[in-house]
């Protein structure tokens, strides 16, 4: 009897993980990459153990997609996908851990494999899926260390983190937030054993060749946080940033909000009040520090597997039928603002309709579509034109010709739809094409990309437009394509001094 409990918990199981890798092969290529796919696809042909905005993993793991699926979309949104499924495995073992059945497990899986965050994050190519894929992983670890209050799983709970911190480094929130709670409660114990020493020491050693080239390059993290600071967290309201906690996982929303509680308000649970503790200052010091409502998503995992336990254990049957009911109606209205599943020129009209705040960007402004979805159209047309301008000159002039483009997103994509056409790397001065790109420039031509003009007016003595791309939907509408010819005598001190002074930041 029991053999067929568990195996048929198994089969619910590996149901839902397929369900949800599906759901995602088959629809995460209906849009464009987004902007940010572009640069993390480029960090994969420039492994480091650093890079400019991130962390190292991210460029390995788009390494490992073009060397397994070549240059393609579908390879690079295969990992998200993929840990997508694999964390509806991890949730399904956090709701057994609490104690939880078959029941519990289909409301916490389901719950999350109909969130709008998580059907969001796990279609994008971009640390954040991995980020709340080592969240989970490490809250499974968490809930073990507090249930056999073994210390020995601070081995797995630091390497875990350490590998976390390569590839987002929010995950170091979660482990402070962990670790004050444990200090200040009965487990506190729990800190003082070797083997929290040694796994601690063990987990920095591995995060060190990232640490390392931080302090080579004095630490662009500490820029980067205050270009973010200055330029996009700035616009972060309190208000929008507890609004965001209901949308974002709305169809749960009263799995997660059982689940928070449970540790508290259920004697028998408050074994776990630590996981309550953490989860509260993670939302207090990301209050403090201005951090997109989205950086919370690692604990809601968690919070979906305890809430599952709890409904199944302590709800009665009626209120069961109803959270459940909840979660398959809201669902679908979710879907546009979830996946790419329909035309921007029905995401616009949804959105205008029924959820006009979705469309609110990073500079605090109301737009068409969400930003997400603005950032993943117009690449490919953008890319191609700049590649077939770069594919009809002479070979010579392909010889004596760079590509500029103003941002990173802009250099991604020209960068990986120009491959077949040969199209070299673009200069750009935009996150880690800075570190890239050349002291000097003495080519005598010049494929220029951006929104204006700027100063090649000043820098050749001709140049023509050679295309525009105008899409009401694309972030970048109105980015213009320039062929440049005759650089005046002072254009590559121009360019060295120019370059030179924006690297200067990341020099000792």
């Amino acid at each position: 009897m029991k053999n067929t409990f568990l195996r048929n918990n198994y089969l619910l199981i590996g149901a839902l993980a397929i369900l949800k890798l599906f759901i995602h092969l088959l629809t995460n290529t209906n849009y464009d990459l987004h902007r940010d796919s572009f640069l993390y696809y480029s960090l994969g042909q420039h492994l480091d153990w650093g890079y400019v905005s991130v962390p190292p993993f991210i460029g390995f793991i788009s390494w490992l997609s073009t060397c397994l699926f070549g240059h393609t979309a579908f390879g690079l949104n295969f990992f998200p996908a993929f840990v997508g499924a694999f964390s509806v495995i991890i949730i399904a073992q956090l709701v057994k851990k609490f104690g939880g059945g078959r029941l519990a497990i289909f409301i916490a899986c389901i719950a999350f494999i109909v969130s709008p965050a998580y059907l969001r994050s796990n279609t994008l190519f971009q640390p954040v899926s991995f980020d709340e894929f080592f969240w989970l992983l490490s809250s499974l670890f968490m809930v073990k260390l507090l249930k056999t209050q073994q210390p020995k799983y601070w081995i797995y709970l630091c390497l875990v983190w350490a590998l976390g911190f390569l590839n987002k480094y929010l995950i170091a929130v979660y482990a402070f937030s962990f670790i004050i709670a444990l200090f200040f409660t009965k487990d506190r114990r729990l800190l003082f054993s070797k083997f929290f020493v040694l796994s601690s020491v063990a987990g920095l050693l591995i995060v060190l060749p990232n640490l390392i080239w931080q302090y080579r390059y004095n630490f662009p993290v500490v820029h980067h946080l205050g270009e973010l600071q200055k330029y996009q967290l700035v616009n972060v309201s309190l208000k929008g940033f507890f609004i965001d906690q209901m949308l974002m996982n709305l169809p749960g929303l009263f799995v997660w909000l059982v689940g928070l509680l449970i540790f508290v308000l259920i004697k028998t649970n408050r074994k776990y009040i630590v996981l309550f503790y953490t989860c509260i200052l993670v939302i207090l010091i990301l209050l403090l520090t201005h951090g997109k409502s989205y950086y919370t998503l690692g604990i809601y995992t968690l919070l979906l597997a305890a809430g599952g336990y709890a409904i199944e254990r302590y709800v009665r049957l009626w209120l069961q039928i109803i959270i459940i009911a909840f979660i398959i109606i809201t669902a679908p209205l979710t879907l546009p603002l979830s996946l790419p599943i329909v035309s921007l020129e029905k995401v616009e009209e949804f959105t205008k309709k029924i959820a006009e705040g979705t469309n609110r960007w990073e500079d605090g402004k109301i737009h068409n579509i969400p930003q997400d979805y603005a950032d993943m159209t117009g690449w490919k047309e953008l890319g191609t034109l700049v590649a077939k301008t770069y594919d009809s000159l002479s070979p010579n002039e392909k010889h004596n010709c760079a590509i500029y483009a103003d941002n990173y997103g802009l250099a991604g994509a020209i960068k990986f739809y120009g491959l077949p056409y040969n199209v070299p790397e673009p200069v750009c001065f935009n996150d880690n094409f800075l570190l890239w790109a050349p002291d000097s420039i003495t080519k005598e031509n010049l494929i220029y990309v951006n929104n204006n003009i700027g100063d090649i007016q000043y820098l050749f003595k001709n140049y023509t437009l050679k295309g525009e791309i105008n899409d009401k939907y694309f972030r970048e509408s109105g980015v213009k394509v320039y062929y440049c010819t005759q650089p005046v005598d002072s254009f590559n001190m121009f360019y060295q001094k120019k370059v030179a002074n924006l690297k200067s930041i990341y020099k000792r």
